[in-house]
């Protein structure tokens, strides 16, 4: 019996070690943690189960039955967050770069299925190399393996990625395919193919920073949803924002107490919208006004920002925020934005969180770049999740609401279950100088008349009435009174039902 239990000790010790010592100096030098230091900063105190600690790897090529450590360089387990259960793996980059192989991938696979079976969320900690060579197409079929129960855990759990390290080649792609990914900055990447071979195919020459780093993929390519600057802020912000999240898709979200009072008025928003049309203002300042305790966790603020994103919660109660941005690119919708809003848009369906849309848009952004980009398809993306969305849905029209953004933007017409407006919304097809030099074209040459007509606009269309009086706007509210307004709104939807035709599933315009 002695002898077993020190057997037992003795391979513990080994798989918390991973690496060895000098690995684990290496990784702190790079001013990264550990696999299991990170876990102990994610998971509340004392929380961790660890599950296939002692697994080990089965390849016995290019002298790899004389490289085993317990573990195999994944560590996986559950623990909580602020006492909510959830699972997690965090790639061992001190044990074989945490390259993935066919036992590590299994570990992985094991703990995304019960958290499947018992309704929790799964976030994985990536920092590994990428395929463990040695093993083939073993370690591909792992990839795919994982990949498989990324999509079959889509809309039914949460799934997080916290890039950590590298992530490339085929390990992009279950990122990829998780709800959300934060990137820590000047240690994290992700690309498909490295440096090295994109300057033998194009001949470009690139660093794995310029290529895939945190800054890039948090403002141009929009894959990262945060840019964090070390692993201690990456992993305590990540507990931030599970505090918004359900567990799965049967439940709502967690309601945390507060002492911000539903009925509190905010002067300030009454002054907020500028006496000229085109001078802009920042949207997030409604945004924390109306907020409990003005909170907001914004998603992709350095990507697409005429779309401002995230959570607030309103009398303790998670909300999903899509809004105009008027203070960028007058808040049209552009390809980016589009993109940016719907898959936004399709979580919060997915997971039971009602959503509160701020509208002041111009319209679509015009323009070549748009048009070969495909605007037309890519806008049809944010109209498609608004119009497939059953989850309570209240909208507030700030100031503009022009052309078929008005439609978009979670309008009336798309199911829309509450739609206020402030008295300095314009609901119109577009401004009103630009209709009267359409409607009057014969007149242009005239600044008197064409002045007339503009201001005869304006009395027509320049205000929230049209609207209202066809039912399109269920109120108009004074800014003051938003908060309490809206959160009225969320408490009499909440017990909402709505259910689409049934289907195998839609054909979202990819």
């Amino acid at each position: 019996m002695q002898d077993i239990i020190e057997q037992l000790r003795a391979k513990q010790a080994a798989a918390r070690l991973g690496g060895g010592e000098h690995r684990i100096k290496q990784q702190h030098l790079k001013g990264k943690l550990t696999a299991r230091e990170r876990l102990a900063v994610l998971l509340d105190d004392g929380s961790f189960e660890e599950l296939d600690m002692f697994v080990e790897h089965r390849s016995t090529d290019f002298d790899m039955a004389d490289q085993k450590i317990p573990g195999d360089g994944v560590v996986t387990g559950y623990g909580t967050i602020n006492g909510r259960l959830l699972f997690v793996f965090s790639q061992d980059f001190t044990v074989m770069g945490g390259s993935l192989s066919e036992a590590n991938a299994e570990k992985i696979c094991k703990i995304m299925d019960q958290a499947m079976k018992v309704g929790a969320p799964v976030i994985g900690l990536n920092d590994s190399g990428g395929a463990r060579i040695q093993e083939g197409v073993a370690s591909m079929g792992g990839y795919a393996e994982i990949f498989q129960r990324n999509v079959l855990a889509s809309g039914v759990i949460p799934q997080i990625s916290v890039i950590m390290g590298p992530c490339a080649g085929g390990a992009v792609y279950s990122p990829a395919m998780t709800d959300f990914i934060f990137m820590v900055r000047d240690s994290s990447y992700m690309f498909v193919t490295g440096p090295d071979v994109v300057k033998t195919v194009t001949h470009e020459a690139v660093t794995a920073e310029e290529l895939g780093g945190a800054n890039v993929h948090s403002t141009k390519s929009g894959v990262a949803d945060l840019a964090f600057e070390n692993d201690i802020e990456a992993l305590l912000l990540t507990r931030k924002f599970f505090d918004f999240l359900p567990a799965n898709n049967r439940e709502k979200s967690p309601r945390w107490p507060t002492d911000d009072p539903g009925s509190r008025e905010e002067p300030s928003l009454d002054t907020i919208i500028p006496d000229d049309p085109v001078q802009p203002y920042d949207i997030k300042e409604v945004i924390l006004k109306v907020a409990d305790e003005g909170n907001f966790f914004e998603l992709q603020p350095d990507y697409a920002q005429n779309l401002v994103i995230g959570f607030i919660r309103l009398q303790g109660s998670t909300v999903g925020v899509v809004a105009n941005q008027p203070a960028v690119l007058a808040g049209c919708l552009d390809i980016n934005s589009s993109r940016k809003g719907a898959r936004f848009v399709r979580f919060c369906d997915a997971f039971n969180i009602p959503i509160f849309t701020l509208v002041d848009t111009t319209g679509f952004m015009p323009g070549i770049t748009q048009e070969y980009g495909g605007i037309i398809q890519q806008g049809a993306k944010l109209l498609y999740a608004y119009a497939e969305c059953t989850v309570p849905k209240v909208t507030l029209i700030t100031r503009k609401g022009y052309g078929g953004a008005y439609d978009v933007m979670a309008s009336k017409h798309l199911r829309g279950d509450l739609n206020f407006a402030w008295p300095t919304a314009e609901v119109a097809v577009m401004g009103a100088k630009g209709a009267v030099e359409i409607i009057f074209r014969k007149d242009l040459g005239d600044e008197q008349k064409i002045a007339t007509r503009t201001e005869e606009y304006q009395k027509k269309f320049a205000n929230p009435f049209i609207a209202a009086s066809r039912g399109y706007i269920d109120d108009i509210v004074m800014p003051h009174e938003t908060r309490e307004r809206v959160c009225r709104a969320f408490a009499m939807l909440r017990d909402k039902k709505l259910e689409n035709p049934w289907r195998k599933h839609g054909n979202i315009p990819l």
